[in-house]
Order: structure tokens, then C-alpha cells, then sequence
């Protein structure tokens, strides 16, 4: 059963399209990823699956009380305020130590409870973002461009906590970024878009597809296996699509082009 599911969605802004006859869906268990260029409408496609925008053609279907977890792609926090990051994690929400505690766990930052914001490096920064996304238990989490700024050995580990957090709780996975190298490999199916759905897949048949390689080259294929033997496979039948497989390259950096 899809948690969302959008159908024929067109999106204009000043009567120009952004979104066009999209088709979406995403299942619990499952980790989709979303790559395009600049002025592609991954925020606006985004925006709608959340349901912060309402689209101007076709529909949308959530299931009822639908819990989403949000990672953004950066948070601005004064750094003269004295804030930690229990403090945080209480905003604007109060939770409970307990419940603080399990979500940073979660995220992989159960040691960072008594820390100042202002203080942690940007790979704790964004796990700590993650976990307060985590304290609603979602059914659905949403990472735009989550490791923004991180760099790749920094953005690999993040990925992995994210596939082991899917193993764990069992919830779908929905991320933008352009990190290709990282996220493609780390991704049951794979969304092209540019305006509308160019190819959808298997990591391996989407950088394969000439609509794919059209924006962002040739070069892509061989690093969709970076860090993939660090995976787990168990998910490979979830979407009926078969993943690469190919011993990991040495000497691989591809990055597509940022949102």
C-alpha cells in the first residue's frame, strides 16, 4: 500500500510549468531517491508530496494521519545563542529526555545530548536535524539535499545511517540531493526528473537511460557501486528491479549539479 501517491500532478507558478504529469508513489520500506538539475522542480515536487503546496492539475493520496519526518537542507541557528541540543530538540515541541535520547541514538549522535548547537561539526549538525525528524516516528522521512556542505566520506556514513535506519523502523525514505556517487547507490529506485519524470528505476538502469545521461553525462555508472559493498542487500526485491551489483571502483568522484 502507497503512503503517498500522486497522480497526473501539474504544478505552474505565474502560469509558468513547473511539474508536469507526474506519477508517484512510495511504499513503506522503501528509499527513493530523487536527482535533477537546477530549476528541475525537486522542491516543488517536494512541497507537494509533504503537502505544503497544492498542485494545479491531478491528485494527491496520503494515507490518514500520515507521519513525515523532515531533514532540510540547512538551518540557520544565531550562533550567539546559547542553545543546546537538547534544548533544540525540544523546539517547538517539548519531548522528554528519554524520547531526546533515542532519537539521537537513532541518528547516531547519542553522545551529543549535552552539546551546543553552535559547536558540533556538520556532520553532527545534520544528525542532529535527522533525529529531531525521527521524534514523531515517521512513517515517511524527507532529506533535501541533507548532506549539503558534507564532505563525501562525511555524506557516505549519513546515507548509511539512513539505510540502517530504514532496516530498523521500517519507514519509506524519500531524498533529493545531487550527489549521485553516494545516494544513487544507496537507493532501491531512482527518479529523474526535469520538469516532469524523464526515467525511473533501478539505480543501474536509470544511469543507463539516454534521458539521464543526457543531463548528467556517462560518467555515473560505475560509481553507483561507491560504497555499496559497505550495504545491505535484504531490500533488493522491493521494487522489482535489480541493482548494480559491480565490485566497487577506485578513483570514482561524479557529482551532479546542485539543486
Amino acid at each position: 500500500m502507497s503512503l503517498v501517491a500522486l497522480t497526473d500532478i501539474t504544478v505552474q507558478h505565474n502560469a509558468n510549468p513547473v511539474l508536469r504529469n507526474v506519477n508517484f508513489s512510495i511504499t513503506a520500506g522503501e528509499i527513493v531517491t530523487i536527482v535533477g538539475p537546477n530549476g528541475s522542480g525537486k522542491s516543488t515536487f517536494l512541497r507537494t508530496v509533504i503537502g505544503a503546496l497544492k498542485p494545479t492539475g491531478g491528485s494527491v493520496a496520503r494515507i490518514d494521519d500520515l507521519r513525515i519526518g523532515y531533514v532540510p537542507q540547512k538551518l540557520h541557528i544565531d550562533p550567539t545563542l546559547p542553545l543546546t541540543v537538547r534544548r533544540f530538540l525540544s523546539l517547538p515541541k517539548p519531548v522528554n529526555d528519554a524520547a531526546a535520547q533515542t532519537a539521537l541514538e537513532q541518528a547516531g549522535a547519542g553522545q551529543l545530548m549535552k552539546r551546543q548547537m553552535t559547536g558540533l561539526s556538520g556532520g553532527q549538525f545534520q544528525r542532529v536535524l535527522l533525529a529531531r525528524a525521527l521524534l514523531c516516528n515517521p512513517q515517511l522521512l524527507i532529506l533535501d539535499e541533507a548532506t549539503q556542505g558534507l564532505d563525501q566520506p562525511g555524506s557516505a556514513a549519513f546515507y548509511q545511517q539512513i539505510e540502517q535506519l530504514r532496516q530498523e523502523l521500517g519507514c519509506a525514505i524519500l531524498m533529493v540531493s545531487h550527489e549521485l556517487h553516494v545516494v544513487m547507490a544507496a537507493s532501491d529506485r531512482v527518479i529523474c526528473l526535469n520538469g516532469h519524470i524523464c526515467c525511473e528505476g533501478a539505480p543501474k538502469h536509470v544511469a543507463s537511460a539516454p534521458e539521464y545521461r543526457a543531463l548528467f553525462g556517462t560518467g555515473t555508472q560505475g560509481a553507483l557501486a561507491l560504497y555499496r559493498h559497505e550495504h545491505n542487500h535484504s531490500h533488493d526485491h522491493q521494487c522489482g528491479h535489480d541493482h548494480a551489483h559491480d565490485p566497487t571502483p577506485t578513483g570514482v568522484d561524479v557529482t551532479g549539479p546542485h539543486s
